[in-house]
């Protein structure tokens, strides 16, 4: 078994040059190489002015490095949980400056001459800024010391350390910028001396053949875990797991199942918060709802509410959360749902929790998602809904609204008139970011959105295909046109760029459009497929939409500059 290190150690530590770090494109990289890179960013960040410093890094070796580089500099790390332009506004106003795949990132240099010595790692003074998913749409930042960071490798090795061989390879489909990939996918494997996949799994193909190759840890969530089609080939990967964990929401009963079915194990669900660490873990196989406590993790119920206490926390106090538990006899508990999901409609007081239940237990429902809408005419709810086969058999039959008057009656039962959904969105999958959750802000923006949902049919390097569902609600339609609306030219190419982006490394310029052709108009309720080709030695998208009727529009777009 490899020595284990504290996080203060991991680059510290003398005499561990063999140790196996990383996998980065099919090359093991070693700790010595580990510690000459941490060695390179210790010596960009020391050399710059400032203390707070903003990582993004796709790639989770790199990040690795950048992140112990800029501790070792004495630096506070701030990890956004993604980049798009709002948050890294948000952040640019909190940060000094910042590395990886942001603007004006710094970037490492020639290894230094004569690099600095490493000296472990303060436990206190050493930090990182987490952010939480934001599920209500305004992230919340979590100031993490190094010692909190640190009890949690120790409370995973106590916990699960036994289930995994030394030489189990770490796969992740979830992000390192958020916490649950931060713990899992990196620190945990640089604590344990187990070699991690510097690459993120996007996709079911990627994880059948990656994880077919060897000894094999699957770090995951109920957004990947959900979509296991059956059609892969799933038996070499099952020969080679040793464990698969999800977080970042519950697992359904139907996809933990599906998962023992197809990678042969129970997913390890583990439930906490950025803010409160790890709590609990359970596997449906075996526990069906009841969570079992973590190691070291104390808690107690206060007004039906979940109260926690552990070294994961800042204090040692105890932590008030909005979940709701019943206490079980054999020491866990079921969670009974989220004390802060209850809204104010016309002054009813309304459970959304109640209604995503009671749709559940409707035959049409595979999920549900209700939220609060903020409406002209006030407040109202809303529902994003995925379709069972018979819900999507029923709803072609009976059309929008038909269908969805049914979905109301079969609610009226349990809910008053006033508190009944308004608006609703039927979707393949409910929208998740890159921790694999589905919060408001991503379902609030289906009912007004600027782009289509895209199911993906196919996605290689130069080639792909996605049908997209033409909402009505889509802005596109908002004076384009009353009596007759239809999708402008311009958005279709936009769409295009946008979509192609999604897929291919493409340069950040566009510079001319040659072809294009409009021949049959999109308008709402259509169902369009959406073909792309990247000819990467011209710099040239190739794109066609088309349907059952034909083809409705095609074009060429070139663009310029270095591939981002």
């Amino acid at each position: 078994m490899a020595e284990w290190l504290t996080l203060p150690q991991v680059a510290s530590h003398p005499a561990l040059a063999d140790r196996p770090v990383a996998w980065c494109g099919g090359e093991l990289r070693s700790h010595a190489r580990f510690v000459a890179d941490v060695r390179t960013w210790q010596a960009v960040f020391a050399a710059q002015p400032g203390r707070r410093f903003a990582l993004y890094f796709d790639d989770g070796y790199e990040f690795a490095t950048a992140l112990f580089g800029a501790w070792h500099a004495g630096k506070e790390v701030v990890l956004p949980g993604d980049a798009q332009p709002a948050t890294l506004a948000r952040v640019a106003r909190e940060v000094d400056g910042c590395a990886g795949a942001l603007p004006g990132a710094l970037v490492p240099g020639p290894a230094p001459a004569e690099p600095a010595p490493l000296h472990p790692l303060d436990l206190i003074r050493t930090r990182a800024v987490i952010y939480t998913s934001g599920s209500s749409g305004e992230p919340l930042a979590i100031d993490k010391r190094l010692d909190q960071l640190d009890a949690e490798m120790h409370t995973l090795q106590a916990a699960f350390g036994t289930l995994l061989s030394a030489d189990a390879v770490v796969h992740a489909t979830v992000s390192h910028q958020h916490i649950y990939g931060l713990l899992f996918h990196i620190l945990w494997p640089l604590a344990a001396g187990r070699a991690f996949v510097s690459r993120r799994l996007d996709y079911p193909e990627e994880m059948a053949r990656h994880l077919a190759g060897a000894p094999g840890v699957l770090v995951s969530s109920p957004a990947h875990l959900r979509r296991l089609p059956d059609t892969l080939d799933w038996a070499p990967a099952r020969g080679h797991l040793q464990a698969v964990f999800s977080s970042g929401g519950p697992l359904p009963p139907e996809a933990a199942g599906d998962a023992l079915r197809l990678l042969g194990h129970s997913p390890i669900e583990v439930f906490g918060s950025s803010e409160t660490g790890g709590i609990a873990r359970r596997q449906r196989a075996i526990d069906g709802d009841r969570w079992q406590p973590l190691p070291g993790i104390d808690w107690r119920i206060d007004d039906d509410l979940l109260s926690v206490r552990s070294r994961h926390l800042d204090s040692n106090d105890w932590w008030l959360t909005a979940d709701r538990v019943q206490a079980q006899q054999d020491g866990g508990f079921v969670l009974l749902g989220r004390a802060d999901r209850i809204v104010k409609i016309e002054e009813k007081r309304v459970s959304l929790t109640a209604i995503e239940r009671a749709l559940a237990a409707c035959e049409d429902i595979a999920e549900a998602r209700a939220l609060l809408l903020h409406t002209p005419a006030g407040a109202r709810l809303g529902v994003v809904a995925v379709l069972s086969e018979a819900g999507s058999a029923q709803l072609a039959r009976d059309g929008r609204r038909a269908f969805s008057e049914r979905l109301r009656a079969a609610l009226a039962p349990q809910v008053e008139r006033i508190a009944l959904p308004r608006r609703w969105r039927y979707v393949k999958a409910l929208p998740v970011n890159a921790q694999g959750k589905s919060t408001e802000a991503l379902l609030a923006a289906l009912f007004n959105p600027s782009m289509p949902q895209a199911q993906w049919l196919g996605r290689e390097p130069s080639e792909a295909r996605a049908a997209l569902d033409i909402d009505a609600g889509l802005q596109v339609f908002d004076g384009h046109f009353p009596q007759a609306p239809l999708v402008p030219g311009v958005a279709q190419l936009d769409w295009a760029i946008e979509f192609a982006r999604r897929c291919f490394e493409m340069p950040p310029q566009f510079m001319r459009a040659d072809t294009l052709k409009f021949q049959q108009p999109i308008t709402p309720g259509l169902q369009v497929d959406l073909i792309l080709r990247w000819d990467a030695p011209t710099a040239a998208l190739s794109f066609r939409y088309e349907s059952a009727a034909g083809v409705h529009a095609s074009g060429r777009v070139v663009f310029k500059g270095t591939p981002q």
